[in-house]
């Protein structure tokens, strides 16, 4: 009896044999990834013919979503957040209700509104770009544009900075692959929560720059004898 058929076989891995590591940390929550890949692709036609005579290829995108498990956190913010070490990317300082000058979050929760020379109520650009020329002078007087942004933790997940996902696989024979997705950038998120679910969750949909796909690697059966290789011969008879 021939145990070839039996010892060198295709290799699959499920979710169990799966990690996907986030710029090179580990989110156990994670419960799926998914991506697709398009372009665009267009017929060209010329006169006396009905049917294309050729295609052009256009933009190629690249979007997918990330779900996580949610226990008594949110993972990905969370995480993500130790990878800026206390220094978090500049934001708006608007966007974070702060000012050094004159009520500006109330101005900006109420509509930026302000008061015309002619006691009538105001809104729209005129009225943003004047708040934010007095929030650049601040008390001091002088225009300073480090005080238009500030760096603070990310408070949703769409003010992250882009990253890279490995997704590394291995199985029980030893047999490993992985693949990455470089610049990845999140667009979306959504949660809820209901009297019928046991299990809560948190999407994220998102758009990357580029993919590298599935790669086999060393078997670490051969590579580092881990475990004992078959020898030829008939072991069933």
């Amino acid at each position: 009896m021939n145990t070839e058929e039996y010892t060198k076989t295709f290799s699959s891995y499920s979710g169990a044999d799966i990690a996907a590591t986030f710029n090179g940390r580990v989110i156990g929550e994670l419960q799926a990834l998914n991506y697709s890949i398009s372009r665009e692709v267009a017929p060209i036609y010329t006169m006396s013919s009905a049917d294309p005579r050729s295609f052009s290829r256009g933009k190629r995108g690249i979007s997918g979503s990330l779900v996580f498990v949610t226990f008594d956190r949110d993972a990905l913010l969370e995480e993500m957040r130790k990878d800026y070490g206390g220094n978090a990317p500049a934001l708006m300082k608007y966007q974070t209700f702060r000012a050094n000058a004159g009520s500006i979050q109330d101005q900006i929760l109420s509509g930026l509104k302000s008061r015309s020379a002619d006691g009538a109520d105001t809104y729209g650009i005129t009225t943003w770009d004047e708040q934010m020329t007095n929030l650049g002078y601040g008390s001091a007087g002088d225009f300073n544009p480090d005080n238009l942004t500030g760096f603070y933790e990310p408070e949703y997940a769409d003010q992250l900075m882009p990253f890279n996902i490995t997704i590394t696989m291995a199985n029980e024979f030893g047999n490993r692959s992985g693949m990455e997705i470089h610049g990845i950038q999140l667009l979306n998120e959504g949660s809820g929560f209901s009297i019928d679910d046991v299990v809560t969750a948190k999407a994220y949909s998102f758009v990357a720059r580029k993919i590298k796909g599935i790669k086999r690697k060393d078997n670490l059966r051969y590579e580092g004898r881990s475990s004992a290789r078959t020898s030829g011969g008939d072991l069933l008879a």
